[in-house]
């Protein structure tokens, strides 16, 4: 009986090497995408809003650090990720979002991230308008902010 838990134990200490080196080995491949895990940070992101009133869907493109006015709200994203087309998408992007009231007096309704592949989940949910996030990009065709 002891030799046999001697060559189990024997046998599983040289299947965990074995294992070990396996995944050692796997992990300095160089098949594996240099960017692996890491995020691009864009230069403009991409947003379609709905106007509840009239229907209306629009995408509208917004440079980091600009602020655009839809309806009575401004959105300004601060950044902008994704990932690299290799890998799962994953485009987030923190932003805020300002309200325009009817005395022109500006009032901070939304600020945090908004998440593309997860539209329902910080969405900005006004009254009339409702705002999400559809992508980020590096280049845009509306002229970027003087």
């Amino acid at each position: 009986m002891r030799a046999l838990n001697h060559s189990f134990t024997v046998a599983a200490v040289a299947c965990c090497a074995f294992l070990s080196a396996t995944i050692a080995a796997s992990s300095q491949s160089t098949d594996a995408p240099a960017t692996e895990g890491q995020r691009i940070e864009n230069r403009v992101a991409v947003f379609s809003g709905i106007d509840k009133i009239t229907g209306r869907i629009i995408t509208f493109d917004v440079y980091v650090d600009e602020t655009v006015q839809f309806g009575a709200l401004q959105v300004t994203p601060r950044v902008c990720y994704s990932r690299p087309i290799t890998e799962k998408p994953k485009t987030t992007s923190f932003l805020e979002v300002d309200e325009i009231t009817l005395d022109r007096k500006i009032r901070r309704i939304f600020t945090g991230w908004m998440f593309a592949d997860s539209p329902g989940l910080n969405a900005i949910e006004h009254p009339v308008y409702d705002i999400w996030l559809k992508d980020c990009k590096m280049e845009s065709d509306v002229a970027p902010p003087s």
